[in-house]
């Protein structure tokens, strides 16, 4: 099978595009380029400079050995692949990554929103951050969350959405989200568990 080879856009325009310097989106891609599934893969001679999604499954199931992350990155693989190839550039991974560690809090809200909004219909159902939220505590595992019970997802959701909700229409639009998030210290505090999670 013949690997083909990605190579970033320019340096500089990334530097223009993001919140990181040079050096730092060199480090970034070094990382990114030599990113290898485990198992019986060999280190290719030209890394292929793109992730796919079994890969990135893999990477996080590294970082969270006592729960299940599958689902989580699956969620996560696909707000990174704006562009619904099947697989996440270098370009898409720094973009996401400027905003979700550097960028203003509002970026971070509509980029959380864009996660949360799976079926990319501009709308947060219920079913949609249930899924979510359901996947961060698999996620997380039984060691970090020892005393849960099977419905703490599902309150966890209904509070949430109740007060996302403001005109009760059974959606949550992007206007909705940005406020409910900014004028509830609950909800900004739960929505950094996301991002310590990333």
């Amino acid at each position: 099978m013949t690997m083909v080879c990605h190579r970033p856009e320019g340096l500089e325009q990334l530097e223009a595009q993001t919140n990181f310097t040079k050096r730092e989106l060199q480090v970034l891609y070094r990382g990114f380029k030599n990113v290898r599934p485990t198992g019986h893969l060999k280190a290719q001679e030209c890394p292929s400079g793109v992730v796919n999604e079994e890969t990135f499954k893999q990477i996080y199931a590294q970082f969270f050995p006592h729960g299940d992350a599958s689902m989580y990155a699956h969620y996560l693989f696909h707000a990174f692949d704006t562009t619904q190839t099947g697989s996440v550039k270098f370009e898409d991974f720094v973009t996401a990554l400027s905003i979700l560690l550097r960028g203003t809090v509002h970026e971070k809200l509509r980029w959380t929103f864009n996660l949360y909004d799976i079926n990319k219909d501009g709308y947060i159902n219920k079913e949609e951050m249930m899924d979510i939220v359901k996947a961060i505590y698999d996620m997380m595992g039984k060691y970090t969350y020892p005393v849960l019970k099977e419905d703490t997802p599902r309150q966890h959701v209904d509070v949430f959405f109740q007060k996302m909700d403001k005109n009760k229409d059974g959606i949550v639009t992007l206007d909705e989200f940005l406020e409910s998030c900014q004028e509830d210290d609950n909800i900004m505090r739960s929505l950094q568990l996301f991002q310590n999670v990333m």
